[in-house]
């Protein structure tokens, strides 16, 4: 990532010098975005949690809003596109960890969040525990910290993140940015024949506060259902830090020297004596039926082929594990901004003259279950990924007011940054590259499922340079929601709300969107980039 960094300086610096102090007026509607946002994020709505009493209202809203705006219908059942779920309940649980012979208790939503995907009963009495530094194993950079290690059986506990997210360099992971080698930990240990898998939360490399985890412990887990259930995996989830921080000491190792030593190519794993783990878990395993919702505004010309709006509309739902006093994670900014954006992105098509290309507009379902409505889209895409030049990905982190930059996550992967760059300049916007690179954005929302069909596209948000206030009042509020209310019951609507950020953004993507769509060019990859070898197994479909 860092290598493409001096190119999109070097353009956003080009722009930022042209650009005035204040930036222009958006195109979008703010007060429009907000009122959507309101309803949405309603109690009445239940939380939007997929499979819960609030999919149907919400799917209700959004086929309405589609309806009025003169969308087509493109899912198997109107504007529905059904998404075939599993879904695993944990319905039971208890933990202990023994230290030289002391047992603890760890108490679900507390010490640990954790399930396990076999069916019944999971047991683990005094299991052997192996720390394996990062986990991540990379042959070409000379990293495997399982060499010489049997860990059959046994519990296997990794440190969070990749070995230089912390270690002020790149060692080949991309510095401080997460790579996508730190998602194979658990099918490493899976592979090995672990009996559990365990990371030691960490805030920074994480990304997230422990607070995140622990009140999200029990909400099922899902995978899409293609009619057979996948191999089952043991125990897995993450220890709250200090209880990784202790189980370590009883094994010899400082957490600190052990995040350092784990950096090099040369650590190998070690059991850590005198440390066990127990555990019973029992899960049980529905299928469930859960809706995108996808409509188009036709193009002129049926063989342009066509570009994509995506935002997912689901949040967490009603829960009763949530505190009596309020059950409903509203999810307002997660995702109800991002879904009133897209609603008024399609509200400005609907009313401009028609361009070559269609629009299509979707609407995901289960993002926060691991992007399973963009993944099961990407395999049953109402118009054909092949010709799809642009994808544009709709998901907000934080309520921002009047801005004068936009975030670009996932720098220097398609020369459509430059253009991205152009547009928002003429909008008085500049891009700047994401600064918090450790959370992995890129990997973590709907766009990514695209993406790896090979569909390029630009993700980008609301920047934190804001003209009341600066950058210090942008960062205190995305500081302020990340550690308090994302993906909590406080992600609720508030009246006080400027939603000029969430507007500036969906003009900037209209903007570009249109140019595109109206365009006969088709946007690709860079050299450097894996998604370019899938794009091109397409290439005889472009013209």
């Amino acid at each position: 990532m860092t290598r493409w960094l001096p190119l999109l300086l070097l353009a956003t610096s080009t722009a930022a010098s042209a650009a005035p102090t204040d930036p222009a007026l958006p195109i979008l509607s703010p007060a429009r975005i907000k009122a959507d946002v309101k309803t949405l994020s309603a109690d009445s709505f239940h939380g939007r949690g997929p499979t819960q009493a609030g999919e149907p209202i919400t799917l209700a809203f959004l086929e309405q809003r589609f309806a009025a705006l003169g969308l087509k219908p493109e899912g198997d059942k109107g504007y529905r596109q059904t998404v075939p779920l599993l879904r695993w309940t944990r319905d039971a649980a208890q933990f202990e960890i023994s230290l030289n012979g002391e047992a603890r208790t760890l108490n679900p939503g507390v010490e640990i969040a954790a399930s396990s995907r076999i069916v019944g009963m999971t047991t683990l009495e005094r299991a052997p525990v192996v720390f394996v530094g990062y986990g991540v194993v990379e042959p070409r950079l000379g990293y495997d910290p399982y060499r010489g290690l049997d860990v059959r059986g046994k519990v296997v506990v990794a440190l969070a993140g990749d070995p230089d997210v912390e270690a002020g360099k790149d060692l080949g992971f991309g510095g401080r940015a997460s790579s996508p080698a730190a998602r194979t930990k658990l099918a490493e240990a899976q592979k090995r024949g672990a009996a559990a898998f365990f990371q030691i939360h960490d805030t920074f490399p994480s990304s997230y506060p422990w607070l995140q985890l622990a009140n999200s412990d029990a909400v099922p887990g899902y995978a899409l259902d293609t009619g057979t259930v996948p191999p089952a995996f043991g125990i897995r989830g993450t220890l709250r830090g200090d209880i990784g921080v202790a189980m370590l000491r009883q094994g010899g190792l400082d957490y600190a020297a052990a995040k350092r030593a784990a950096q090099a190519t040369t650590f190998r794993g070690v059991e850590l004596k005198g440390v066990t783990f127990s555990a019973n878990v029992r899960t049980s395993l529905d299928r469930a039926v859960s809706h995108n919702v996808v409509g188009v505004l036709p193009g002129t010309d049926p063989k342009a082929g066509s570009i994509l709006y995506g935002a997912h509309w689901d949040a967490y739902g009603e829960n009763a594990f949530d505190p009596p006093v309020d059950r409903i994670r509203n999810g307002a900014v997660d995702n109800g901004t991002g879904t009133a954006t897209l609603l008024e992105i399609a509200r400005a098509f609907s009313k401009a003259p028609r361009l070559r290309r269609s629009v299509v507009f979707a609407l995901w379902t289960a993002e926060e279950k691991g992007l399973l409505g963009a993944s099961w889209y990407a395999d049953h895409p109402a118009l054909p990924l092949a010709t799809t030049a642009a994808q544009f990905n709709l998901d907000p982190h934080v309520v921002l007011g009047r801005t004068r930059d936009l975030e670009l996550i996932g720098v220097g992967r398609t020369p459509l940054e430059a253009d991205l760059s152009r547009v928002a300049a003429t909008q008085g916007l500049h891009i700047v590259p994401e600064e918090n690179t450790e959370a992995g954005w890129y990997y973590r929302s709907d766009h990514y499922a695209l993406a790896q069909k090979g569909v390029p596209g630009v993700y980008f948000r609301a920047g934190r340079d804001l003209v009341n206030g600066g950058k210090a009042a942008g960062e205190r509020e995305r500081a302020r929601y990340n550690a308090d209310c994302y993906h909590q019951t406080c992600d609720e609507f508030k009246p006080n709300w400027d939603m000029t950020g969430a507007a500036q953004e969906g003009s900037v993507a209209y903007a570009l969107g249109r140019e595109i769509a109206s365009g006969a060019t088709w946007p690709t990859w860079n050299a450097a980039e894996p998604f370019l070898a899938e794009r091109a197994k397409s290439d005889t479909e472009r013209r």
